[in-house]
């Protein structure tokens, strides 16, 4: 006799019964769902067999974006968002790696958060490159041994990336087609207890994000940076009274508990990323266009510049100044900036024609869909 499984044993043969029932439509569904999942990819399969014979680009920001708001408006529960997103992700990675695998570079190892917006954007049918540094991502892009990088941009608590703005300073020819919004959860991840703690490993963005709760429970813990979380997770799961700030995802990789969640000072701790490659990305509609500029070295020439958005009605959503690198002693900035439009705009460009009189040096960066945060 067979046995049933656990937990059922105790219901009644009415219930038992009922179950069964629903179980068998539960089988009919899943049949339906394979025989449509299957016809959309041969439909997608299609699309990939005419963008061939123009040599166009496989991935498509815009038509990504727009397949994922169409199915969340029209999503009525009982799944939330964030599974119903999960779900065409891969349905769209798939269908997207019968047409050509791409190649996406990202700061490792695996389980790091630069890997996790990476999958968030292009999900698992993809061939992932981990590189070391952000400067190797930029590098393998540029190199085309790659066709895209995923490289941080922004933090909602720590402002811009060094390292990601000093590289477009390098390479301006490379463009940000797409970017991703992802919450950053962070947790402190350990074999032994609180109070055997010696040393903290993370990315410094991370220690920073964490500054306020580490100074409180882990006062005597030596704070150590490494190249990313992942790195801190590998660390701590080799080092006797070593911890890291990591991701859950790199708790569960590298066999580590989870202390304490959600230890982020900010509770809207968010990270931005740049999707870069040499591709434009179309118009979609609900855009934005990344700039970076620099101004002469002269009182109100930032103003000047500033006054071309407001006069255009254009709405800044980031602004941030950087060193440049110049052979003159002068302190001299470049601006990274982005704003609501796409560059194909009418506004706009009218705008980065203004724009331009005020500047020494003037680079769009890209105009992309506009992301909401994962």
């Amino acid at each position: 006799m067979a046995r049933k499984p656990d937990g059922e044993q105790q219901l009644s043969a009415k219930t038992l019964a009922q179950i069964k029932s629903l179980r068998t439509q539960i089988d009919k569904y899943d049949l339906q769902i394979l025989k449509l999942v299957n016809e959309r990819a041969d439909a997608a399969g299609e699309i990939g067999r005419l963008k061939n014979e123009t040599s166009s680009e496989v991935f498509n920001p815009v038509r990504e974006e727009e397949v994922l708001k169409n199915v969340l408006e029209a999503n009525k529960g009982p799944l939330d968002e964030i599974t119903i997103r999960a779900i065409f992700r891969e349905i769209i990675s798939g269908s997207r790696a019968l047409q050509k695998i791409i190649k996406v570079a990202y700061l490792g190892p695996e389980y790091s958060y630069s890997h996790l917006a990476a999958v968030e954007r292009f999900g698992h049918d993809v061939e992932y490159m981990r590189v070391g540094s952000i400067m190797s991502v930029f590098e393998e892009v540029n190199r085309s041994h790659v066709d895209y990088g995923v490289v941080p941009l922004e933090n909602s608590t720590d402002g811009g990336v060094s390292d990601t703005l000093d590289m477009f300073m390098r390479l301006p020819h490379l463009k940000i087609c797409a970017e991703v919004r992802l919450r950053i959860h962070h947790n402190l991840l350990a074999n032994c207890d609180q109070e055997q703690i010696r040393r903290v490993y993370s990315k410094p963005q991370a220690l920073a994000q964490c500054r306020n709760w580490l100074s409180k429970n882990l006062p005597h813990a030596d704070l150590k940076d490494v190249s990313s979380t992942a790195v801190a997770a590998q660390l701590a799961q080799q080092e006797p009274g070593a911890a890291a700030v990591a991701s859950r995802q790199a708790a569960v990789k590298y066999g580590l508990r989870i202390l304490f969640n959600d230890i982020e000072d900010y509770p809207h701790n968010e990270t931005r990323f740049a999707v870069i490659g040499h591709q434009e990305a179309a118009r979609s509609g609900t855009d934005k266009t990344a700039l970076m500029f620099k101004v002469p070295h002269h009182p109100g020439s930032l103003v000047d510049a500033l006054d071309v958005f407001k006069n255009n009605k254009l709405n800044l959503t980031w602004i941030e100044s950087f060193p440049a690198k110049t052979e003159s002693r002068k302190s001299e900035y470049m601006f990274f900036v982005d704003f609501e439009g796409h560059v194909e705009d009418p506004k706009v460009k009218r705008a980065l024609q203004q724009l331009e009189k005020h500047c020494e040096q003037l680079v769009v960066l890209g105009a992309f869909p506009i992301a909401t945060v994962s």
